[in-house]
């Protein structure tokens, strides 16, 4: 096949999705090695000045691009990640390159093999081009600003005054400016729908055990999720059809696969989707509360029958953050003990991590026990709709130069659904994603959306929908000066 002339735009890369990107390298309109120069030159420029960047792999990305060069050459055709450059929260393992869990007593860290996602994308010729900072061991013990990383605040592309969002600051940053495509990121309560949300991504928490964790920094052991953040709906299912499927390394591993099919799930009418006018109207800040009504409306549009409904009444905060302090003290108990935990960048989180060694078996045993009433009550929940739909946050992103309010915003008293949602969904171990839906303040709003478990087709089907009738997903944060 002759080369053509018309060749992709080099302006266009940076803010193309997968499927654009996939198209102009099976035509040859570019090549993966000039598309790995072009975005890892942004990685490695851009990504300081951010502070998403742990560590750039370019190098090795460039010889791993003329190899995906040589098969498209060849039209050997593995998949649509084939030659395209991504980048990874440095809580999973690359060999041979420092891996620090976002933590100065682990900055040294270098394991000998990778983690499981990315020796999938490895096999379909995906170009890895760097590792994306984090907050410190992926927040745990908790802590109390956005400095709390190795490389110190994320800060918002949109707003480099706010916080980009934690644990994966990095890769809700990288994505949002145009850095790489896609990154990979990792949820136990809020991680990736967080940072996506506040930077104007899409982000999609898999169900728990979907995708393996083997050579990933553990947190919490029954909590702990690897999803994906990127451009569009489509992006993330993509990615998910790659990096889903069993694996014997990671115990929790749920021995499933997964096909990405969303035209399967297209019969709108015939779905019931379950929210709180109260989540859009009172709930909110002020003024998030029109641009929220219009993304309502926007879903409502759609044609799915919307149930008014309320989440089960459990203290959902207390029960996760007793699991996570619980096993992060399991996990990090040699760290604690050694006294290098003291090097840890937040004060408040030393003093997390420090006071978790304190939790009892019987706290466990109790929050464990209240987990399980909460995965039955869910369970009866999603007998009567198909999906849980609220904002991902009621308040704009926190400033990224000052410790986080202590105060939380007043809010009604009367709950909907979207107040505990991320906590609940994430004890029940259910899969959700996120997708921008407006701005306030030149910031971004999210919604989203929540199903029940490997319902990740519908959850991608519906938030496609919202994409193809919305331009949000498709706007761009000023280029840095």
């Amino acid at each position: 096949m002759a080369k053509p002339d018309n060749k992709l735009d080099e302006a266009a890369v940076p803010f193309a999705t997968i499927a654009e990107l996939s198209a102009a390298l099976r035509e040859r309109r570019i090549s993966s090695r000039e598309l790995t120069k072009i975005l890892g030159k942004r990685l490695e420029t851009i990504g300081p000045r951010y502070n998403a960047l742990a560590c750039s792999l370019l190098k090795e990305g460039k010889k791993l691009a003329k190899d995906a060069d040589d098969e498209l050459k060849r039209e050997r055709f593995r998949s649509p990640l084939q030659g395209i450059p991504y980048a990874a929260k440095d809580l999973l393992a690359v060999a041979d390159y420092p891996t620090t869990w976002g933590a100065k007593p682990f900055a040294d860290q270098v394991f000998d093999y990778n983690a499981t996602v990315v020796d999938r994308l490895a096999d379909q010729k995906a170009i890895l081009i760097g590792k994306l900072a984090m907050i410190e061991l992926a927040g745990g013990g908790g802590y109390s600003s956005a400095s709390a990383s190795l490389q110190g605040p994320g800060l918002n592309p949109w707003n480099t005054q706010y916080w980009a969002g934690g644990s994966s600051s990095g890769s809700g940053i990288a994505v949002a400016a145009g850095l790489v495509p896609y990154a990979l990121g990792s949820e136990t309560s809020g991680s990736i729908l967080t940072p996506a949300s506040y930077c104007g991504v899409t982000g999609l928490r898999p169900t728990y055990g979907l995708v393996s964790r083997h050579g990933a920094m553990a947190l919490s052991w029954t909590l702990d999720k690897i999803g994906v953040l990127a451009r569009t709906a489509e992006d993330c299912g993509q990615v998910l059809r790659v990096i889903a499927g069993k694996d014997d390394a990671d115990p929790a591993s749920a021995r499933k696969s997964f096909y990405y099919a969303p035209h399967y799930y297209q019969n709108f009418k015939d779905w019931k989707i379950g929210y709180a006018e109260i989540d859009f109207a009172e709930w909110p800040d002020e003024p998030l509360r029109p641009v929220l009504q219009n993304a309502l409306a926007v879903c409502k549009s759609i044609g799915a029958e919307m149930r008014e409904s309320k989440l089960p009444d459990f203290p959902y905060g207390a029960i996760i953050g007793t699991i996570i302090d619980s096993e992060a003290a399991s996990v990090f108990e040699p760290l604690i003990r050694s006294g290098r935990v003291d090097q840890l960048a937040d004060q408040s989180q030393i003093d997390g991590l420090k006071a978790s060694l304190t939790y009892s078996a019987v706290d466990y045993l109790k929050a464990m026990r209240l987990r399980t009433q909460i995965q039955s009550a869910f369970r009866q929940l999603f007998g009567g709709v198909d999906l849980l739909l609220a904002p991902t946050h009621f308040s704009l992103p926190e400033r990224a130069d000052q410790p986080f309010p202590e105060d939380e915003p007043k809010r009604p008293d009367t709950k909907g659904v979207g107040a505990g949602l991320v906590q609940a969904s994430n004890l029940c171990g259910l899969p959700a994603i996120t997708f921008p839906c407006g701005f306030v303040n030149g910031l971004p709003v999210a919604l989203q959306l929540v199903g029940s478990p490997f319902s990740e087709n519908r959850l991608l089907a519906f938030a496609q929908e919202f994409q193809n009738r919305t331009d949000f997903h498709k706007r761009r944060p000023p280029e840095p000066a």
